[in-house]
């Protein structure tokens, strides 16, 4: 082969192995297994030895460099490198996008990221060329750590695309729990080797910082660290003039970006997405202590500005995180209201953050095959805030040589009904479809009767067991259910009641009027408490102010119905049908309207109907608390009256409705844009008096990590 040729083979296979690192790293959708990419390697170095004075800095096979002589030298940030202020409940949150909205005009957008726990590091590219790397330090001042960032595979050397003249990438450098456990594994082989004495590394965090610090990069190579870009210290209005679209070019760069990345356009939503990622962080094999907010808009921000400290358009959504090793004695399946198939785990007590454990939730089989979990296991479990406990890794090291634990094989029939399980074809989910599992029935049953459906006091997840559970000896004969249907609830006798141990007449009687009681809850509830899927409380509201009577819900003639209704999209749309249109949803509806349960509001007199909307084109925001209203009811209000309701104030503000200890951002906004106040008399007497509509026990938003 000529030097040309080399040149270009060189040149070719360069490009070829940085386009499966970004496949591989960025876009996670490699398109050649790994023999492939280790023969293009292969193939690359080969041709390098070849000719030496072909090969680049840039090249794929530049990134071990030799060991480093003497301690690592200190450089100056060009921009400090600040650090987040972090908040651990809802109303320390609220009062920090308070502040920062009080700046700007308009209502803010929020994007939401992982807060990847790791190492903080500041990447730099002239012409496109890795040229330094620093860690965070001081914040003032960073550890040159160029020779080990260069080792980590989704670094890029050369930056891809039309990257700016000069930029700095700031990111986290981190391990995955899967690299941990082989790295504790391939430790022990070594001691065990060497006659000497174990230690485990502890955790990513500190093994992490460690081996970005290694004077020989070899070492940090074996590491196998990895690194998520998520901003910039110098103008990011010169590459995207919104953090989102900067994300976006950083990943059009070749850069890895944290997964679940999200653009909320304003804060309730983004809350929310905060609060639904909190549920899916099992999912991710690398430690996240967060959930980051940042304002999108680059201006927004400029006109927020900083603290010494603190940039004021970033928080972190923290919790508190704990872990301990425990040992898995054995698997179970549970089956859940819908039919899914959840694995849990029951360990050997031990004692997290102040509370045993003895379950941990494995979530699905894919986490189970993923993690390799296996009864016997040694294993650790994380306890962060008050989300289940998970299991984070197995520690394999500690696995017998002589006698391994077996591969936990799923179940393949229900435990409770014996019906064959089948998985999800769109999800990772395997469920029983069985729609007279007994399993399933207990679950919607307790659900049916808890605070967020029909509120039945004394009617429990225990009671619920023992309702549904064969009697022995019953006078309704042996082995019978005392419940069998949701309507059964409402037949049920003190008498029935007293046959179960431990439940007196007094018991019993008190019990039975709870049921009965509950019989005028109204259709919004009965509907959010049928475990239709999809259909939760807010949503079960939304669908009866429109249809107004299960009568209607029975009455539609396609899915499409459904579609009007405020956030229920296609899928929900055809659950909702099918259910009413089913021989199953019918016969319950038929059975619950038999035993009496209100199943329609109150229809609208033709005065009602008629009414004018005196809200009609006003955009109302509230603050404070309200003597009638919670925020739900307040919010019912002034929709049912025409109006609209928004959580910030802006200058289509009609009105800002201000209660007792009202946020004091709000009314300054207010009184800056002129926007008129109104109290609760005033706007009362805009509705005309009407009545406060009846409060629906709606449960403010929990803390973060709470359920």
């Amino acid at each position: 082969m000529t030097r040309d040729e080399a040149q270009h083979e060189i040149a070719r296979l360069s490009a070829e192995i940085r386009r499966n690192d970004q496949l591989y790293y960025v876009e996670s959708a490699p398109t050649i297994p790994d023999h492939e990419y280790d023969f293009l390697v292969k193939r690359l170095k080969a041709l390098e030895a070849e000719f030496p004075d072909l090969v680049l800095p840039t090249s794929p096979t530049q990134r071990i460099g030799d060991k480093l002589e003497g301690k690592a030298e200190v450089v100056r940030h060009e921009v400090p490198m600040l650090s987040i202020e972090n908040v651990y409940d809802e109303a320390e949150l609220r009062e920090f996008v308070a502040s920062a909205q009080k700046n700007v005009s308009e209502p803010l957008a929020w994007v939401c990221e992982l807060k990847i726990d790791g190492v903080a590091a500041s990447l730099h590219y002239e012409k496109g060329v890795l040229t330094r790397a620093l860690t965070r330090g001081d914040g003032v001042f960073g550890e040159d750590i160029t020779a080990n960032v260069r080792t980590i595979r989704d670094v890029p050397l050369q930056l891809a695309g039309d990257a700016p003249e000069k930029l700095e990438v700031r990111g986290e450098i981190y391990m995955t729990n899967e690299n941990l456990a082989r790295l504790n594994q391939l430790e022990y082989e070594r001691a065990q080797a060497a006659g000497r004495e174990f230690k485990p590394f502890a955790n990513t965090r500190n093994l992490t910082s460690g081996a970005i610090k290694q004077r020989d990069p070899s070492v940090c190579a074996e590491r196998r660290l990895q690194f998520f870009a998520h901003s910039t210290g110098t103008d990011p209005g010169a590459v995207a003039p919104t953090h989102f679209e900067f994300m976006q070019k950083l990943r059009q760069f070749g850069f890895a970006t944290a997964p679940l990345l999200k653009r909320l356009p304003n804060f309730e939503e983004a809350f929310a997405y905060v609060r639904e990622t909190q549920e899916r962080l099992h999912e991710l094999d690398f430690e996240v202590d967060g959930i980051v907010m940042k304002v999108d808009d680059f201006r927004a921000r400029e006109e927020i500005g900083s603290t010494s400290k603190y940039p004021k358009w970033i928080v972190a959504c923290k919790f508190e995180k704990y872990e301990a090793q425990t040992k898995i004695r054995e698997i179970v399946v549970q089956i859940g209201k819908s039919g899914v198939v959840t694995p849990v785990a029951e360990l050997e007590p031990v004692e997290i953050a102040g509370t045993t454990v003895s379950r941990a939730t494995l979530h699905n089989a894919d986490e189970i095959e993923r993690k390799d979990i296996r009864v016997g296991d040694a294993v650790v479990v994380e306890k962060a805030g008050k989300i289940i406990p998970h299991v984070v890794r197995v520690e394999t090291y500690l696995r017998s040589s002589v006698d391994p634990p077996k591969p936990f094989e799923f179940p393949k029939i229900c435990p409770s009904c014996g019906s064959e399980l089948k998985k999800d074809e769109e999800t990772v989910f395997i469920r029983c479809v069985n729609p007279e599992c007994a399993a399933q029935f207990r679950e919607r049953l307790a659900y049916f009767a808890s605070k967020d459906a029909m509120d039945i006091d004394g009617v429990g997840a225990s009671l619920v067991e023992r309702l549904t559970s064969p009697t022995p000896g019953s006078l309704l004969g042996e082995g019978s259910r005392l419940v069998q249907s949701f309507a059964d609830l409402y037949r049920l006798t003190p008498s029935d009641l007293t046959q179960l141990d431990g439940i007196q007449k007094k018991s019993a009687s008190n019990i039975v009027d709870a049921i009965q009681g509950s019989k005028t809850r109204g259709p919004a509830r009965l509907l959010a408490g049928l475990s239709i899927s999809g259909v939760g409380v807010q949503t079960a509201k939304e669908i009866i102010k429109k249809f107004r009577s299960f009568d209607a819900l029975e009455a539609t003639t396609s899915a499409d119905d459904f579609l009007s209704v405020e956030g229920v999209g296609e899928i929900l749309a055809r659950n909702l049908f099918d259910f009413f249109h089913s021989e199953e949803g019918r016969r319950i509806v038929a059975e619950l309207r038999s035993v009496g349960l209100d199943m329609a509001l109150e229809p609208l007199t033709e005065e009602e109907t008629n009414a004018p909307k005196p809200l009609a084109g006003k955009t109302i925001c509230v603050t404070g608390t309200l003597v009638n209203y919670d925020r739900s009811a307040i919010k019912e209000t002034i929709e049912r009256f025409g109006g609209k309701a928004s959580s910030s104030v802006s200058k289509k503000t009609t009105f800002l409705l201000v209660g007792a200890e009202p946020g004091s951002s709000k009314v300054e906004k207010a009184a800056e844009l002129g926007v008129p106040t109104i109290n609760e008399e005033e706007f009362q007497a805009m509705i005309g008096g009407s009545d406060v509509p009846d409060d629906d026990n709606d449960e403010s938003l929990p803390l973060f990590a709470k359920r």
